[in-house]
């Protein structure tokens, strides 16, 4: 197979110029209520209510944050951007309902979301029916954008579809090569909850991690809809693993690195972004200490390009952190924003009557330096920014140990 390595990231990224002051009221679904002229909607779709909502709220809070900065700016001539987020529970039924509910809005040209992979599989036709663009902050799953084969034939699904993330085709090795290389971690019992997100990244770290000479002592899949895995956690304790590999969310995977534990396993749990949380180390409690997640991008309080953003979202006090997708989500709403710009800009300052067709098109050439670095995206509508980062529990909190991208 392919040489791999991770290559460490050696410069910090061009800061971006953007200030925050008080622009207009929030309405319900958030946004600027302030201006006249043309509005546009960008829609937000993400688990605002349930387990997974301190994402989902970092997410909607993060698009909400742009468009106030975008009408300050002025950043459109005559164009006055508002929000309108809706919660789909973390459920693809949910999504498919929001994914119709918003493609009837014709103010729409643009949405922000989901945060599941799953969700995205029953928005994304919904969607490319009407032409109108989706870009997801937080997707990882290859196949929504090259296809079930991808590993062998890659092929563009929907040409409205985009993401700011990069792809489980590169965080499971990512994390495979950490714990082989770095950690010296030699057997691995991997866990996932059986859906989208989770069973793809399992597959793709234990492929890396075989590969590089590690043996996978035992697997398990669980039902994310429980919280007793003490049956899952003597099989931990019995196999003999050095560290545990668990694809899926934070709401599992807490409960489950802390009943490990208690079974007398005192080994890491290693997980992808989807347990890159807060609510993580809560709900793992003590016993998380030397848990690992890796996570999309370089860490946002260390690059200089995300100064602003930090700021400007302490400043507009929300009451939720921006969590792993903040600074994702603020530039998929700036990639939409850029190419409603570019739209109006061609068309003698006014949006076409086919405007959602060509945002979508404009989508393909946007490129600027956002919040996480270089925003484009590729021929499948992919990120073109591969970063990625291991985070260790220290301290009861997140740390930052390695950052890098992952090339084969």
């Amino acid at each position: 197979m392919r040489q791999r390595s991770l290559i460490a990231i050696t410069a910090a990224l061009a800061a971006g110029a953007l200030t925050l002051t008080a622009c207009g009221s929030r309405d319900d679904d958030g946004g600027s209520d302030s201006g006249s002229g043309t509005t546009v909607v960008i829609g937000v779709d993400a688990p605002l209510t349930g387990d997974l909502s301190a994402l989902g709220l970092g997410i909607k809070n993060s698009v909400d944050l742009a468009t106030k900065i975008a009408n300050k700016e002025k950043v459109v001539d005559g164009v006055t951007f508002k929000v309108q987020a809706l919660d789909d529970q973390a459920q693809p039924s949910s999504g498919q309902q929001n994914a119709s509910k918003l493609q009837a809005d014709e103010d729409v040209l643009g949405v922000v979301g989901p945060l599941n992979s799953s969700v995205a599989e029953s928005m994304q036709k919904v969607f490319d029916d009407a032409k109108l663009t989706q870009v997801s902050p937080a997707n990882t799953g290859p196949s929504l954008t090259q296809g079930q084969d991808w590993q062998t034939k890659k092929v563009r699904q929907y040409k409205s579809y985009f993401r700011t993330a990069t792809t489980d085709a590169i965080q499971g090795p990512f994390a495979a090569q950490y714990l082989y290389n770095d950690s010296k971690k030699r057997k691995v019992f991997v866990i996932d909850d059986k859906k989208t997100y989770g069973a793809g990244l399992a597959a793709t770290f234990t492929d890396e991690f075989k590969k590089l000479g590690g043996k996978i002592v035992g697997t398990e899949h669980i039902n994310p809809d429980t919280k007793d895995f003490s049956s899952v956690a003597t099989k931990v304790k019995n196999s003999g693993a050095d560290v545990v590999y668990y694809g899926g969310e934070y709401p599992q995977a807490g409960p489950l690195s802390k009943q490990i534990k208690a079974a007398g396993a005192k080994i890491p749990l290693v997980g992808g972004d989807g347990i890159y949380s807060t609510d993580f180390i809560k709900l793992a409690g003590a016993s998380a200490g030397g848990d690992l997640a890796t996570s999309v991008g370089a860490p946002v309080e260390e690059l200089a390009s995300a100064k602003e953003f930090v700021a400007n979202y302490k400043a507009e006090g929300y009451k939720e952190a921006y969590e792993a997708y903040g600074g994702y989500s603020y530039d998929s709403a700036w990639a939409i924003i850029e190419a409603v710009k570019a739209v109006v800009e061609d068309n003698d300052g006014e949006l076409p009557g086919d405007a959602r067709a060509q945002v979508t098109a404009a989508m393909q050439n946007v490129s600027f330096d956002g919040v996480t670095g270089k925003v484009s995206f590729d021929e499948f509508g992919d990120a073109t920014n591969k970063q990625l980062t291991v985070y260790s529990v220290e301290n009861g909190a997140w740390k930052a140990v390695k950052s890098g991208t992952y090339t084969g």
